[in-house]
């Protein structure tokens, strides 16, 4: 039975293993299981791996996504321009990274863009952020980046983020897990009074469906998107490319 998974440190608020199984009941595939592996410390992924000489291949979620790159044996140039990865395939005992957060993103975000959505910021600055902004840089949109713990001069601590700069970008993307099950009653901390109906507001969790930050968003009238659509976009890229 080939054996597929997802890698993160805690995974209560994961609907990978429902939506892969979902995926193998309607298409037929009787010859394959998705399975939750929490993994207290990545560097023990290739012991884990070695342990499991059915697993073909995973994907990565939080904490992981940057901290896996070591313990690649091969990359794509995606991955390696970004510097981070979210799926795995394993060839030969190699583990291969590929990036399929910007598959999952481009083409939803995309979908629900329009003209004067032209600026935009960023909350976080981790492994998903990585992709977003990559993905936003494909289509010149400079982001502005907003994280608790800036990495550099271009990344804005949260507490200067201003209703004025919120007003100015009309896309706000949150790729924290803030908010994200079962710490239901967070939100990012950001001024909700500079979103109005021009805005495009994306958060990339899935559950709960809809975040306090997506609830405060719609109630400036703005356009909202959470990130179930991404996580199945992802997921179909990552099947493809385990099986190609």
């Amino acid at each position: 039975m080939k054996q597929y998974g997802l890698i993160g440190k805690t995974l209560t608020h994961s609907f990978s293993e429902k939506y892969f199984t979902e995926k193998f009941k309607k298409e037929g595939i009787n010859d394959a299981t998705y399975q939750l592996f929490e993994l207290d410390d990545i560097s023990k992924i290739k012991e884990f791996v070695a342990d499991k000489p059915d697993l073909r291949g995973f994907n990565i979620t939080i904490p992981y996504k940057e901290s896996i790159i070591p313990y690649l044996d091969e990359m794509t140039e995606v991955v390696e321009e970004i510097g981070a990865c979210n799926c795995v395939k394993i060839e030969d005992g190699k583990l291969i990274g590929y990036n399929t957060d910007v598959d999952g993103f481009m083409p939803t975000f995309l979908a629900v863009m329009e003209m004067h959505h032209d600026s935009a910021i960023v909350l976080g600055n981790g492994g998903a952020a990585k992709a977003v902004i990559y993905s936003l840089e494909q289509w010149s949109l400079d982001p502005l980046v907003v994280a608790r713990n800036p990495k550099n001069e271009n990344e804005l601590p949260w507490n200067e983020l201003t209703e004025e700069m919120v007003n100015q970008h009309k896309i706000i993307i949150n790729t924290t897990p803030v908010g994200m099950y079962p710490k239901v009653n967070e939100y990012p901390d950001i001024p909700y009074e500079g979103i109005d109906r021009f805005h495009l507001v994306y958060d990339l969790i899935y559950n709960p469906e809809k975040t306090i930050f997506l609830e405060k968003a719609e109630k400036q009238d703005a356009v909202i998107k959470n990130g179930l659509e991404m996580l199945e976009q992802q997921a179909d890229t990552a099947w493809i490319i385990w099986n190609s």
